[in-house]
């Protein structure tokens, strides 16, 4: 039986919370609904681009997502040395380039980098200020969840429309 995606453990968000309590749900609900939107399908069925030319896909969006959350709580916001997952400097978008991708290692490797963001960004106050290096910029641990909400929402969009150009399936 071929491998599918994992499904999903999406949680109501609490409609009232501290700021943290409600940064941090929302922006695990966004996680999860990403994983909603590949729940159950095929590698294959996750590699289909949108429409030529574009390389956009399921299995990218995860693989892009992970990037951003390694990139986000562990490189920038915890201070982390570490290397990028499927991009780099010389070819920033690699990980929409689903020639060397495995969906299985590749939802493994996302699974891993939440829990490390998560991880990561627990150990900072939203107050606390870190460098940006490539934009010159100092920056709070605030700014980098109301980013992530926001990466998360913009892709679920697209990853929406992907879903329903599979199979059909939309509204989860």
């Amino acid at each position: 039986m071929p491998w599918t995606a994992p499904q999903a453990d999406r949680k109501v968000t609490p409609p009232v919370a501290g700021e943290r309590q409600m940064l941090d749900a929302w922006l695990d609900f966004h996680r999860q609904t990403l994983l909603a939107k590949c729940a159950g399908l095929t590698e294959d069925q996750l590699r289909q681009p949108a429409a030529p030319p574009s390389t956009l896909s399921l299995l990218g969006l995860v693989r892009h997502l992970a990037e951003v959350e390694r990139g986000w709580f562990r490189r920038r916001v915890n201070g982390e040395d570490i290397d990028f997952l499927f991009s780099s400097e010389a070819d920033p978008d690699g990980e929409f380039d689903l020639e060397k991708a495995d969906a299985e290692r590749d939802f493994a490797t996302y699974l891993a980098e939440v829990e490390a963001a998560r991880q990561a960004a627990a150990g900072h106050d939203l107050e606390e200020i870190f460098h940006h290096k490539r934009r010159q910029i100092d920056m709070n641990v605030r700014w980098a969840y109301v980013h992530m909400i926001e990466e998360y929402a913009r892709h679920n969009g697209h990853a929406d429309l992907l879903r329903e150009r599979i199979d059909g399936t939309t509204g989860m």
